[in-house]
């Protein structure tokens, strides 16, 4: 089967000759390369591979730490080469997912990648109830804050309209008009539970 390779240095000191060598002995027919830091998201090189990769291809890396920037996006390439049947070895580990114990790797990887998914998930909603039982709800902030809307009532108040009002404070015109309908709607329901008390 075909196999490309892919090399990657992080900075200009670093000599990709080793790589190069170890891809070339190791068959590689075409081989792209990247000199980028494992945290950058520019990598052209890697595009370029992945965009030249067809099913049935290997792509062929000297260490798996030079394929992905980071777990979760190392997990994401190798969770997408297996949906695309492209295999992968990695030379210094010994990876290869052409073989039977191989492709438990990519299974090993698509499993973590969802345990990821699950764990964030979790801790969002951890985050949304703790944040709610302070009596604060999740999401941006509001644009206007309550010393916002009491000084725009104010500035109405004076014979200012809306949109001079929020020209006043430096907030946008809809934002402040679904302020106030929203401070509203509270003011009335509030209203209505007071009076059902009473009555």
């Amino acid at each position: 089967m075909p196999a490309i390779g892919y090399a990657r240095v992080s900075t200009g000191d670093q000599d990709v000759a080793l790589q190069l060598d170890a891809l070339n002995k190791a068959g590689c027919e075409t081989i792209f390369q990247d000199q980028a830091s494992g945290a950058k998201t520019d990598r052209p090189g890697l595009a370029d591979a992945l965009a030249h990769l067809r099913k049935g291809d290997i792509l062929i890396v000297w260490k798996l730490d030079r394929l992905g920037r980071s777990l979760p996006h190392l997990i994401e390439t190798v969770t997408e080469l297996e949906r695309r049947k492209v295999g992968l070895r990695s030379l210094t580990e010994s990876i290869d997912t052409t073989t039977p114990g191989g492709r438990l790797i990519f299974h090993v990887f698509g499993a973590l990648g969802q345990f990821e998914r699950d764990l964030i998930r979790e801790r969002t909603r951890a985050g949304l109830s703790a944040a709610a039982a302070r009596g604060r709800k999740g999401g941006r902030k509001p644009v206007v804050t309550d010393d916002k809307l009491a000084r725009a009532r104010t500035l109405i108040e004076q014979g200012l309209n809306v949109r001079e009002a929020a020209t006043r404070l430096k907030v946008g015109k809809s934002a402040l008009y679904e302020a106030l309908a929203a401070n509203q709607t509270a003011t009335t329901a509030s209203k209505t539970r007071l009076k059902d008390r009473v009555a």
